[in-house]
């Protein structure tokens, strides 16, 4: 990498998951839309094929003029080769495949335990967990050897435990994990203040926030946007929208989009612990309680959102394997958009072209008070060149906080049982979950056919 009238070129990125059908093509349209860095993308994926396309795609968009960032792609058959030299690393992969996650969502049904995601934490979290972190070991180790002064950003899910996996592998490791689900709430927030205040305004960045939590269960104890105390704004418009929900005129309804919340469990959070959840409603519903938000699916239905099924995946996936073949063969052009992620203002941050602050995820070293210190936060963090600094955001309410330590601990727990390949651990966590709200009996029975069906991704397990 060398900077070259303040443009940073020949830079070299390893994307794991290059066959991405959906997180890469983002990423070469953010760096498309960039024109102060320029070098090469190594696709690296277990599906060479797909990363293959994905090479075909990436360097069409050279011959578009409306592409500023001048990028090659290229894909690699082993780890090693996309990783070599490079100066950053993305990781986005799917732990296991969609009949994985099919047992993950589904199987706890069985047994009345209802999962809108299935990625985090619940049982799906759990086991998906377990499957990811060998996964992570494979790759932190491979970062160690082949780029150890490379920064990595992780999007994959679980966010908390794969970055953790991380740093327990290589702790020098310089890696943060990515989640936009805060700045779906910054937009919340807009929509708050136009709707009480009627003050118009589109750009979220506008809104100051102070966040700490856990990916996903994460908390804004302050927000302002020119003064403007939000806080009071947004308990006004939870009041207002409590019983009906707020249903977003730019959005499809809810109940014909899994994707989309009517925000009325963050509300009914809000109302109940006096501070902002920060996340979509189908995420905060699943560290609650089971008999909360999920007790079946009129309770879903009730609270305005719905469960993400995984046939609805498998079937979004054909699309967007067809749409890959339509852009592979020309019949189809790539179209450049915002993605509105944070990945490539953070490597211009990190480059020193310019400074950003944002929420990531990152091992805790005080910048929350009243949890652990190693396990991984969410925060605000300032990005400059070469440096990423946690931002200390104070401490959560204790009853707030006590909902947090539970997942929390379960998480170490996950991490401790994967890395040990460990059982009996693994079930501890599992069963204190509160979604798991079957009998004893019964959650062993669910464990163990849910560890059954995902037995080829956990070698040396005693199953």
């Amino acid at each position: 990498m060398r900077y070259v009238d303040e443009k940073a070129v020949d830079l070299k990125i390893a994307y794991i998951g290059g066959g991405s059908r959906g997180w890469a093509w983002g990423l070469m349209s953010d760096l498309a839309n960039e024109e102060s860095l320029a070098g090469t993308v190594n696709l690296y994926d277990i599906d060479y094929e797909a990363a293959l396309d994905n090479e075909i795609i990436g360097n069409k968009l050279l011959q578009n003029e409306a592409v500023k960032g001048d990028w090659k792609y290229k894909a690699t058959k082993t780890l090693q080769q996309a990783l070599e030299g490079a100066d950053f690393v993305v990781i986005s992969i799917l732990p296991g495949t969609f009949d994985e996650m099919q047992s993950d969502v589904h199987t706890p049904e069985k047994y009345g335990i209802y999962q809108s995601v299935g990625d985090t934490v619940g049982p799906g979290g759990c086991i998906r967990a377990l499957r990811a972190i060998p996964m992570y070991v494979d790759i932190a180790s491979a970062i160690k050897n082949y780029c150890p002064e490379a920064w990595v950003i992780n999007y994959t899910n679980p966010m908390t435990i794969c970055t953790r996996t991380l740093y327990e592998v290589f702790p020098q490791i310089k890696a943060f994990g990515c989640c936009h689900e805060v700045f779906g709430t910054q937009k919340m927030l807009l929509k708050a203040l136009k709707d009480i205040e009627k003050i118009d305004c589109t750009d979220r960045e506008e809104v100051k926030i102070n966040v700490l939590g856990i990916n996903h269960f994460t908390w804004i104890d302050n927000a302002t946007y020119k003064g403007i105390d939000l806080t009071a704004v947004y308990r006004k418009f939870a009041d207002k929208y409590y019983e009906t929900g707020y249903l977003d005129p730019e959005k499809d309804h809810w109940m014909n989009n899994s994707f989309v919340g009517s925000q009325k469990v963050k509300f009914d959070l809000f109302k109940r612990y006096g501070i902002i959840a920060a996340a979509g409603d189908r995420h905060l519903a699943e560290f609650m309680p089971g008999k909360y938000y999920l007790k079946d699916p009129e309770t879903v239905s009730k609270w305005g959102f719905a469960l993400t099924t995984v046939k609805w995946r498998k079937d979004q996936l054909q699309e967007r394997l067809e749409k890959s073949r339509r852009l592979v063969s020309g019949e189809e052009e790539f179209k450049l958009k915002n993605t509105g992620e944070d990945g490539v203002k953070q490597m211009k941050a990190l480059l020193g072209l310019g400074e950003l602050f944002t929420n990531v995820n990152l091992p805790n070293i005080g910048q929350v008070k009243n949890i652990p210190l190693g396990a991984v936060v969410e925060t605000n963090a300032l990005f400059r060149k070469n440096s990423l600094t946690p931002v200390i955001a104070g401490e959560l309410p204790s009853w707030v906080n006590g909902l947090v330590l539970r997942h929390v601990n379960d998480q170490e727990t996950i991490v401790r049982a994967g890395l040990t390949k460990n059982k009996d651990l693994a079930f501890d966590a599992f069963v204190n979950d509160p979604l798991v709200t079957c009998s004893m009996e019964d959650s062993k029975a669910l464990f163990k056919e849910m560890l059954d069906n995902t037995k080829d991704y956990l070698k040396g397990w005693d199953l």
